[in-house]
């Protein structure tokens, strides 16, 4: 197996020197001029500096200019990066749907601009705002191949403000050098920027980007050339302290408690590349909650990691393996533990420190270490928990990375079996990127260690696509032996062998109010190898999708499927439920229809009914979402999820209902109100969320929340509590 992925690197090294087109470039000029940041370019400094303009369309088209024109220039002195953008309008009736930060880019009127600081094509830096001066700002990895690798939950401190005029809009941002991580004595850095522009219905970006690639790809990026080198960034020290006061009562247990919890973090930025990050008693109860999923497979489900400590360079950790089968290290784990019964529960995590980042042009290092609290009530030892990874880069986007991880305890504990003192998993992956993204694709194994297991204890894969205008053509396959465990990873199933090949067919039309559509085929397929390697799952997608000129998405899809329960199972999850016989196949087909509106209305929704066979049985689901803008204070929001599964008798049918309105108020830029809640009868448990948010000084809030959970049937209280959360940043 081993010989195998050799030769399959050796075969597609070659793509990784495919060239990229001609760049643009854009001169940033140096100054000791002072600024007043407010929207008013009126500094005479401003009248020397380059402008750049020229955006292409990304869409509707992808070949002309933009309708409406954006222009933009920039200028540094020793600590802090100047950019000032004009972006011309066609009238004032600009698509705002909230004040509060890190808004999504879809669907409203806004600028965002990227940096690759590195010139990797790999990692950028993304700073964005809107009319209204609303900033937002994001982490861009993987070489921004898809919305995996954009991460808005990274926080950093910089100015912003817009001012309106008529016909046009201007953007004046301040951007302290620190905000980045660079090389000392840099002289360019690959830079590009997109617009979304509601009134002319068009996107559009200053590098030309293909419409088949992603609008934030870093493979399409120009230059920017400061006029002398960059010296060295200071050292900046931010102490980030929290005080969270927390009154709870459960009342399943008729328990109930107060708390006030001191703790924080320390971000310390070592060189021009790398962040130390340290924590002490870290807080992370729920200002955020997650959403609530109906599940109906066998499978575990994942849920993106919010926690700051550990955003920075993500991707280091976090990305290798596959995407949805498997990955050997899933931040979400740590702080999270099985008690004696079987049941996940928080685990507290006392401490510690998260170092990564550039070590030069073409090494990346990550090392972190966090120890967790011992729980003899619950049976859960104290863990420490270790990742290393390092990744170095190759050819113009390509990498080589290699990842240990290590789970271990050093006390004894009666309770703790031999085989669970320790678990650890080391591997190597290869990313590939060609310099124009025409060819992606990856290549890793891994293995496992675990005491007693000597044995199929192992992970692999590839994957390789072909990325054009027309057509896309892929192939996946990856296994993961039965033996195969990773304590601190996503490993939703094991002892199993898959395969992915996948065909897109993409049309422009030229006429007509489609903007572009195309037919896509998927099949997957899952072999068992302690099975006599016998195919246990096959799912088969084909289907028909387009995108209207008018910004409407519509799709058709078909599913041919082959589930082989080795073990009994009911899919609608009822408690003490007639389970489907294990040791039996099933055929069943399946169809779904999904329409998505113009999101630039008031009014927007999205609908997506589904009906067909269900292993034994029928399956109707009805899902979309349902959003009213009432700009820019107020925006409502109404999810749902609606399965009806019917099995013939002993089985179990039900109804299954996911409901999940959210009111969002942003009484200003600095004061956000919002409320969620989530109804599943899957999980008996209608939930109340409501947080109000005051960001009193930059990255510094005051947060009161409220949480309420009720049984669905009985309608009874399950817990409550209030927290009142009081997080400061502080720059040293």
């Amino acid at each position: 197996m081993a010989k195998l992925y050799v030769a399959l690197l050796a075969i597609m090294l070659p793509f990784t020197f495919y060239s990229q087109t001609g760049k643009k470039e854009i001169k940033v000029k140096y100054t000791d001029a002072q600024f007043k940041i407010d929207g008013i370019l009126d500094e005479p400094v401003w009248g020397t500096s380059d402008i750049s303009d020229s955006f292409y369309q990304f869409f509707p088209a992808d070949t002309i200019p933009a309708i409406k024109q954006t222009e933009f220039k920039m200028l540094y002195n020793s600590t802090t990066l100047y950019v000032g953008i004009k972006l011309h309008a066609a009238g004032d009736d600009y698509v705002i749907p909230s004040l509060q930060r890190d808004y999504g880019a879809g669907g409203n009127d806004n600028i965002s601009i990227l940096f690759d600081t590195f010139n990797d094509g790999t990692n950028a830096f993304l700073f964005g705002m809107n009319p209204f001066g609303v900033r937002r700002e994001a982490l861009i990895s993987g070489g921004g191949q898809n919305t995996n690798g954009f991460t808005t939950s990274w926080d950093v401190k910089w100015q912003g403000e817009t001012k309106l005029y008529d016909g046009y809009y201007v953007c004046e941002i301040a951007i302290p050098l620190t905000s980045f991580k660079f090389k000392q004595g840099e002289t360019k850095w690959r830079f590009n920027a997109y617009r979304f522009d509601m009134q002319s219905n068009e996107q559009s970006t200053w590098v030309r980007i293909p419409q088949n690639q992603t609008i934030y790809n870093l493979a399409f990026m120009g230059d920017m050339v400061f006029e002398k080198p960059l010296g060295k960034s200071r050292t900046p020290v931010a102490l980030i302290p929290y005080v969270n006061g927390i009154a709870a009562k459960d009342y399943e247990n008729n328990d109930s408690f107060e708390n006030l919890n001191i703790g924080g973090d320390a971000k310390v930025s070592i060189g021009n590349g790398m962040n130390l990050d340290i924590t002490v008693n870290p807080d992370f109860s729920n200002v955020e909650v997650d959403d609530v999923i109906t599940n109906v497979t066998r499978f575990e489900v994942s849920l993106p990691e919010k926690r700051q400590f550990f955003i920075d360079n993500s991707d280091l950790f976090g990305t290798f393996g596959t995407e949805e089968d498997y990955n050997p290290f899933f931040s979400r784990r740590i702080g999270l533990a099985q008690n004696a019964e079987g049941q996940t529960i928080e685990n507290g995590i006392i401490g510690g420190i998260r170092l990564s980042g550039k070590l030069n042009e073409d090494w990346r290092l990550g090392f972190l270490n966090l120890q967790t609290e011992k729980d003899e009530a619950n049976e859960i030892a104290s863990n420490n928990n270790t990742v290393f990874a390092i990744q170095k880069k190759m050819f113009s986007r390509s990498n080589l990375s290699f990842i240990f991880v290590n789970r271990q305890t050093f006390d004894d504990y009666d309770f703790l079996e031999e085989e669970d003192r320790y678990n650890r998993v080391m591997g190597l992956d290869y990313n590939l990127a060609s310099a124009d993204n025409t060819w992606t694709g990856k290549f890793f194994y891994h293995k496992s260690f675990t005491h007693g297991v000597e044995d199929r204890d192992d992970a692999g894969g590839m994957s390789i696509k072909y990325n054009s205008r027309f057509f896309n053509l892929g192939l996946n396959g990856n296994f993961v032996s039965n033996n195969f465990r990773s304590d601190l990873g996503f490993v939703p199933r094991t002892d199993m062998l898959f395969v992915n090949p996948t065909a897109e067919l993409i049309f422009y039309p030229s006429k007509g109010k489609l903007n572009s559509h195309g037919f896509v085929a998927y099949p997957e397929f899952v072999w068992r190898p302690t099975l006599d390697y016998k195919n246990t799952d096959y799912f088969i997608y084909t289907g028909w999708q387009g995108q209207f000129k008018s910004q409407e998405e519509i799709s058709i899809r078909l599913f041919n499927r082959y589930t082989y329960l080795s073990d009994s199972f009911d899919p609608t999850r009822t408690e003490g439920g007639f389970e489907l016989p294990g040791e039996t196949g099933y055929y069943y087909t399946s169809g779904e229809l999904e329409f998505a509106s113009d999101r630039r209305k008031v009014f927007s929704y999205s609908l997506e009914p589904g009906y067909g066979e269900f292993f034994n049985g029928t399956r109707f689901v009805f899902e979309g979402e349902m959003n009213l803008r009432i700009q820019p204070k107020m925006n409502i929001a109404l999810g749902f999820n609606y399965n009806s599964i019917k099995l013939p008798e002993p089985y179990e049918s039900e109804d299954i209902w996911l409901v999940t309105p959210k009111i969002d108020l942003t009484f200003s830029k600095s004061v956000f109100w919002s409320t969620l809640i989530q109804y599943s009868n899957q999980l008996d448990n209608l939930g109340f969320n409501s947080r109000l948010q005051w960001r009193f000084a930059p990255l510094s809030d005051l947060f009161l929340v409220y949480n309420d959970n009720y049984f669905v049937n009985s309608f009874m209280p399950r817990n409550r509590s209030i927290n009142l959360k009081l997080t400061y940043w502080l720059n040293i």
